[in-house]
């Protein structure tokens, strides 16, 4: 399985830090936030990555992790996005880095205290389709959120205003190589974004979506709030712990 961090958009929520940098570069804690879904994809087993990055400071990941020695890697791929066209369009641009490879998709912006070596594994168990981590939170309303049916996602509502659930998707998710034509298939939504939730959602419709429940705590770091509290849980607990 080959791993592929989003890492582009202008990171317009945390401006003006970002008028300066790419979010992804900024730091948490004691490290820049691309450290941390580096070293979770490592932590699953995955060592073939693709850095998927935007904006005007793009040439600065390759500065800062070089072919990814600090990480014990021989070797770090990397390509561009040209603007803000959603998660999906991103992930879109990695089509000839999977070839026929299954992929793990971690968003630049997600941190989680532990691992999810479980969930990789057991991916790789299935005969098609999708995975993804799901966790409780207090604000539902800022994520893509499931529907539950027993043990069963039937839908994913993103952003809703009367979330369904408590949990939300994670920004880790797990798909075989039809992914790039369920992105070829995708309208844009009202923000004008290939939305990653039409993807799981194309997978749900096709009865190939499995879950499991992330262990340990997870945050995004994308907003000033998410971005302290972020630093908090890493300074207080560590992160990307093998339990």
């Amino acid at each position: 399985m080959k791993g592929i961090i989003l890492a582009g958009g202008l990171g317009t929520r945390l401006h003006p830090l970002t008028k300066v940098t790419n979010k992804h570069l900024l730091p948490v804690y004691d490290k820049p936030m691309i450290y941390y879904p580096i070293q979770s994809l490592i932590n699953a087993g995955i060592r073939d990555i693709l850095i998927v990055t935007g904006g005007n400071n793009a040439g600065d990941f390759l500065k800062l992790l070089g072919n990814g020695s600090d990480f014990g890697l021989e070797h770090i791929n990397y390509t561009y996005q040209v603007g803000e066209g959603g998660i999906a369009e991103a992930l879109g641009l990695a089509k000839y880095f999977a070839g026929d490879d299954r992929i793990c998709v971690v968003l630049g912006d997600n941190i989680i205290e532990k691992n999810f070596i479980a969930a990789a594994e057991a991916f790789g168990k299935q005969e098609c389709g999708a995975r993804i981590l799901l966790k409780k939170v207090p604000d539902p309303e800022r994520f893509g959120v499931p529907i539950l049916n027993g043990k069963r996602v039937v839908k994913i509502e993103e952003k809703p205003a009367d979330p369904k659930s408590n949990y939300a998707v994670t920004g880790i998710y797990m798909f075989d190589n039809t992914v790039f034509d369920i992105i070829g298939t995708l309208k844009p939504s009202n923000r004008g974004e290939l939305e990653i939730t039409d993807v799981n959602n194309a997978y749900i419709e096709r009865g190939d979506l499995a879950w499991d429940i992330l262990d340990g705590w997870w945050t995004d770091a994308g907003t000033f709030e998410s971005l302290f509290r972020a630093n908090g849980l890493v300074a207080e607990t560590g992160a990307n712990r093998i339990d």
